[in-house]
């Protein structure tokens, strides 16, 4: 089987739109790797994120906000040959985003982020209190820099090979 490299936007923002949560890599502060699941939501090559006011993952991005983002469609397993175990692998797909951490001060723009949030999990419409908003760390990441991978995509040798897009 084989992995794909995709470039087409439409399916980089598919594989994105379908996760729940998102894996936030940074450097803590003693310069180890730290990442954390954390929920977010997506628009225009944009990703938003929130968390508390303080805390290790903010004493981290003060030093470096550079970060990494991964997500990754629901893998299943898939095999060419049921008797091979060589054959059997995932089948998914993945995306990461690299950019920097920008924390969003501005008191109309953080309730803009966190609707973007919100709606990447209801199309509920919320209202949002003075100090929700104000206790609320709303953390805005541009892509810089975006890979994605469609990964146990049959080889064009198998019988189970199919050339129109690569579903995961």
């Amino acid at each position: 089987m084989m992995t794909v490299t995709v470039k087409e936007r439409a399916l980089i923002n598919e594989i994105i739109l379908k996760n729940r949560i998102c894996h936030v890599g940074m450097i803590d502060t003693d310069g180890m790797p730290y990442v954390i699941p954390m929920n977010f939501g997506y628009h225009d090559s944009i990703i938003y994120l929130h968390s508390a006011q303080k805390g290790g993952s903010i004493n981290a991005l003060e030093k470096n906000p550079n970060v990494c983002i991964t997500f990754c469609a629901e893998p299943m397993l898939t095999w060419q040959n049921k008797e091979m175990a060589c054959s059997y692998r995932m089948k998914g797909g993945s995306v990461i985003c690299r950019g920097q951490v920008v924390f969003e001060e501005d008191f109309d723009e953080k309730i803009k982020a966190l609707d973007i949030i919100m709606k990447q999990y209801t199309e509920e419409r919320f209202t949002y209190s003075v100090p929700s908003i104000n206790n609320v760390r709303v953390w805005k990441v541009e892509i810089d820099r975006v890979s994605t991978k469609v990964f146990g995509v049959p080889h064009p040798n198998s019988r189970n090979y199919y050339k129109d897009k690569p579903e995961f």
